[in-house]
């Protein structure tokens, strides 16, 4: 796909190091021609993302904390001064209390369910109104989600009811913005060995589980969630919106575990 995205400016909201999923698809993206900015929160991330975005050839990198709107304000001040037009924004981010991804859901707090929801779906809202000012000629709005998301996951919790959220706001999102010729979509990878995947009880199962009954036999790869990116971003994605693209070996079809793992 060399050369698909040439021309094409994005922000990647995400990369904490290079087993990020935001970081495969800043790899892939960048392969495909696209010129990137990229966010991160707190002078620890900085440090990780500099040299990662450095390899890409950006030296745009902006401060943001999505919970705060003058930092948000802030950041695409930024690229408003560097860039005139913005084509797609990559939204790859989740949080919740470590300390509550395990255990049942029903012992979820009040404040960590609004600080899920908050950072992990509302988020996106805020990002994408800031960026579809500068979505001048069309644009590609790209969030994360998880299988969890409708069917129970062991210990993942909130961050189902967060995921389930974000996934009605794309739809929503899509609707809106479908007439300014943007296009509002999430990629729903299985289990992946991240930072983020790690923080999940029983992840190491789980990705286990899933790699051993999938249809492929296999869990995503950054590769793979990268290529299905910048299909996404291309103009061979144009007339796909409001979707929840799925990059799990085929797990999703599941109603059993194989035969031999029964």
């Amino acid at each position: 796909m060399t050369g698909v995205l040439s021309g094409k400016r994005g922000l990647v909201i995400g990369v904490a190091n290079e087993r990020s999923i935001a970081w495969g698809i800043a790899k892939a993206c960048a392969e495909a021609g696209a010129e990137l900015a990229f966010s991160y929160q707190g002078e620890a991330f900085g440090k990780r993302v500099e040299p990662l975005a450095a390899s890409l050839g950006s030296d745009i990198l902006v401060d943001v904390d999505v919970t705060d709107d003058a930092s948000l304000d802030a950041a695409f001040d930024v690229l408003r001064n560097r860039w005139d037009r913005l084509d797609f924004i990559v939204h790859a981010i989740a949080y919740s209390d470590k300390a509550e991804l395990t255990g049942r859901f029903l012992d979820t707090s009040r404040a960590n369910f609004k600080n899920s929801l908050d950072i992990s779906c509302y988020s996106l809202i805020e990002v994408t109104r800031r960026a579809h000012a500068m979505m001048t000629e069309g644009g590609t709005i790209l969030t994360l989600t998880y299988g969890g998301s409708n069917r129970v996951t062991p210990f993942y919790n909130v961050m189902g009811v967060a995921k389930a959220a974000l996934e009605a706001t794309t739809r929503y999102l899509a609707n809106d913005l479908g007439p300014d010729g943007i296009r509002v979509n999430a990629i729903s990878p299985g289990p992946m060995k991240t930072l983020a995947g790690a923080a999940i009880g029983g992840a190491r199962k789980t990705y286990r589980h899933t790699e051993q009954n999938a249809p492929l036999r296999s869990n995503a790869t950054l590769e793979a969630v990268g290529g299905t990116a910048v299909y996404l971003i291309s103009d061979a994605g144009a007339c796909t919106t409001g979707e929840i693209v799925r990059v799990d070996g085929g797990f999703h079809v599941l109603g059993m575990p194989q035969v031999d793992n029964i």
